[in-house]
């Protein structure tokens, strides 16, 4: 049998190696029996899988405490994909705002395949029950939430799910599997654009989809149909960044935390939404159920309108004007002007975006530095 592709010399490698192949030799119709079987491990086809793309699976499977994972070629890319292996025509999907955009325009075409789709302001979560229904076979939600960081209790939407049985899916990018684990409060499926803080790098794009090891069977079935498969690079860069993922959202956090007790204290600053804050509505829940800080996530309102916002971000020096978020570098935005235009304008204000709302993505950089940087484009904004 043919040495395994990750132990080519005999001994393993530090760094994963990048397999490119495509399709692979088989040495005998024993071995291609056994691989197809599932008896043992082996490739095929790069579609199917890829020895790269396998390393990373386990380790992510690792940080989320879960039995599986499949990774496949974006965040959006795993939502759908959850989305077509357990809907079908007469179902029901719950889903809550805020969540990324682009959740919007796959649930249209959810709805064009018979798919029933309600949305949620986060906010009305106690009142959760009101919204369920008999074919109601999933809930989809993120906490902290994108772009407002608000705090959904995961047990507490467990046992409303319970009532109908649905499925109850995390996407945990805000979190990241360093400050909460999702399974471990009655999640089925975390989700996740490893693109953010998993590869951290603003180099990779790619989603992953942790839990048990018959969904991931059901979801490889689905990857493996619609060919959305990670490529072997970017499966490289992801490893790569998972090696310093603790220390980049350790830093990431401390930061945030940083930054969000600065900003509590400028009245140029109308609203301000951290879950480390005392402040913040969810605080209690996210002490609960998340762990080693709150994340590198805040979202603020600068001033009164979206000129004072513009001015401020067109005045930072150190910080960078973006879309993405967990990167080694800090990043801001104006979800209304950026993440939220797959959404009609008149549902980006909603659930509690507003005009003036600004997402900042904290990175590595020192938090003083961060400060510095925030106080001196603040001095633009009017009292």
């Amino acid at each position: 049998m043919a040495p395994d592709p990750l132990t080519p010399y005999g001994n393993r490698p530090m760094v994963t190696p990048i397999v490119n192949a495509v399709n692979y030799e088989y040495l005998s119709f024993e071995v291609l029996r056994q691989i197809t079987d599932g008896e043992i491990d082996g490739y095929t086809y790069h579609r199917d899988d890829n020895p790269t793309v396998r390393e990373v699976e386990r380790k992510i499977a690792v940080l989320e405490g879960a039995e599986d994972c499949v990774v496949c070629t974006s965040g959006m890319a795993a939502c759908t994909m959850v989305y077509l292996t357990y809907l079908k025509a007469g179902d029901h999907l719950l889903l809550f705002h805020d969540t990324y955009g682009a959740n919007y325009k796959v649930s249209l075409i959810l709805e064009r395949l018979g798919v029933e789709v309600t949305w949620v302001d986060a906010d009305d979560a106690e009142r959760l029950a009101d919204h369920l229904r008999p074919n109601t076979r999933m809930i989809f939600l993120e906490t902290p939430s994108n772009p407002l960081c608000k705090v959904l209790d995961i047990a507490g939407v467990r046992k409303a799910a319970d009532t109908t049985g649905a499925m109850l899916v995390v996407d945990n990018t805000f979190a990241t599997p360093y400050h909460q684990n999702p399974l471990q409060w009655g999640a089925e499926l975390v989700v996740h654009s490893a693109t953010k803080a998993l590869g951290g790098h603003n180099d990779l794009m790619a989603g992953a989809i942790a839990g048990s090891k018959e969904h991931y069977n059901r979801l490889w079935f689905t990857r493996q149909a619609i060919g959305t498969t990670l490529d072997a690079y970017s499966a490289f860069l992801l490893d790569r960044g998972l090696k310093t993922f603790p220390l980049r959202a350790e830093a990431m956090a401390r930061g945030a935390q940083a930054v969000a007790e600065f900003l509590a204290g400028d009245a140029r600053i109308s609203r301000l939404l951290y879950p480390g804050l005392s402040s913040h509505p969810g605080h209690a829940v996210a002490a609960r159920q998340m762990r080693r800080g709150y994340g590198g996530m805040l979202a603020f309102d600068v001033g009164h309108n979206e000129e004072d916002a513009k001015r401020f971000i067109a005045a930072l020096q150190t910080i960078y004007h973006a879309v993405s978020l967990g990167a080694t570098e800090s990043l801001i935005c104006i979800p209304y002007l950026t993440t939220m235009l797959y959404l009609p304008p008149e549902m980006r204000t909603t659930f509690g975006v507003r005009r003036n709302t600004v997402r900042l993505s904290v990175g590595v950089e020192p938090p003083e530095l961060l400060i510095k940087d925030l106080r001196q484009a603040l001095a633009c904004v009017g009292a």
